[in-house]
């Protein structure tokens, strides 16, 4: 009782095509059960807007006359790296601006750009026999690039942790505002809802999947740095804490803005929101059972801020559903939480990616390698 992606993309090429989101998968299962549910969906729909703040963007300038070799570079104040070839630029969302303005960064210029935007290029060049030029300024808006595309080394968290503060002054973290003497949690994965929760063991998604990236079309490139699938697992093959990541590429010309996102956490720099969405080709009856799996199924560890350590405490496992009820219980007392993912802009993340493929627009591509399942997790230690 199997399928072929071949088989799925042709029911897509002639408009008969079963598309679920994730939420629709789950609720017919819960209900039909594997079996019956299989004869019924090809393709499951999954989807996340949530900060990724290890991304960035590929930039190619085009040449100036004279030329320039450009060996620094600033795109409205944020600096870009330049360290390869003359009028390549990278961009890092995490980048802070060296003007004033220090809650803007390298995030704002992205999603600025991706709006059609124009934004402010001050370049200093190596001047060489063939490179004469030793400064340059413009203004450049997406059209005037030949390349804009984002290469993300770090997306879609397989599952991620929750962030607490048990000391006595407020910490401004990655995951914002933790409020002293565990005055709130903070979390920021979709956990039902997310891409590779609903396929634990990558036998779905690898290296070429198509995927919905900031409301264009992407591609998983890569493994993400950071890559854990070693992390341990519950009995349903689900990890508990921070395990596969992704990197991702895609044409930034052909995204949208309300898909990108630049944003600011207080206190500790910019970054990017960014919608990510996968689809997840159901070729066995296999497939649908971690996709069976539900929030109350799903857990984080607690993590403690207040301790300026690699490795910090925990306050043990929390389930996701119990980090959507709106607390938990730590210590004995009632923790408020909130999500830094945004719930519902997920959810319309899929739905949109299942309107595409309904609509013949977006077809499921074969993976060409498979990501890997057997990577350690590294640290660095100081010479002594």
């Amino acid at each position: 009782m199997e399928r072929t992606l071949d088989q799925i993309n042709q029911r897509i090429a002639t408009g008969n095509v079963r598309v679920w989101t994730v939420m629709e998968a789950k609720e017919k299962l819960a209900t039909l059960g594997i079996l019956a549910t299989f004869e019924q969906v090809d393709v499951i729909t999954t989807g996340t807007f949530e900060s990724m703040e290890s991304s960035g963007a590929i930039l190619n300038l085009g040449h100036t006359d004279p030329p320039i070799k450009i060996r620094q570079a600033w795109l409205n104040g944020v600096p870009a790296y330049a360290g390869f070839g003359a009028v390549d630029l990278y961009l890092g969302a995490a980048q802070p601006s060296e003007q004033s303005d220090a809650a803007y960064g390298g995030g704002h210029v992205i999603a600025d750009l991706i709006a059609g935007k124009r934004v402010h290029l001050r370049a200093l060049g190596q001047v060489t026999d063939c490179y004469p030029r030793s400064d340059y300024e413009t203004h450049l808006s997406r059209d005037q690039l030949n390349q804009f595309y984002l290469f993300n080394p770090r997306n879609a968290y397989q599952n991620f942790i929750v962030g607490v503060n048990g000391g006595d002054r407020p910490l401004y973290t990655y995951l914002g505002l933790l409020e002293p003497h565990l005055g709130n949690a903070v979390y920021s994965n979709p956990g039902e809802l997310s891409p590779l929760f609903n396929d634990p063991l990558l036998r779905r998604v690898g290296i070429g999947s198509r995927i919905f990236l900031g409301g264009g079309i992407g591609y998983i490139a890569w493994e993400g740095t950071q890559h854990f699938p070693l992390q341990k697992r519950l009995p349903n093959q689900t990890p508990i804490g921070p395990a596969a990541t992704l990197a991702l590429i895609g044409d930034a010309k052909h995204m949208q803005s309300e898909w990108v996102r630049g944003c600011y956490f207080r206190n500790y720099g910019p970054g990017l929101m960014l919608g990510v969405g996968i689809p997840i080709p159901i070729l066995s009856p296999a497939d649908l059972e971690p996709i069976a799996i539900r929030d109350e199924e799903l857990v984080a560890p607690v993590i403690d801020f207040s301790i300026p350590r690699r490795v910090r405490p925990t306050f043990g496992l929390v389930s996701y559903a119990q980090l959507k009820s709106g607390h938990i219980t730590l210590n004995g007392r009632k923790v408020r939480t909130a999500p830094l993912v945004s719930l519902r802009r997920s959810m319309q993340v899929a739905e949109i990616l299942k309107a595409w493929i309904q609509s013949g627009q977006f077809t499921l591509t074969q993976p060409v390698a498979p990501l890997p399942t057997d990577r350690e997790f590294l640290s660095q230690n100081p010479l002594g």
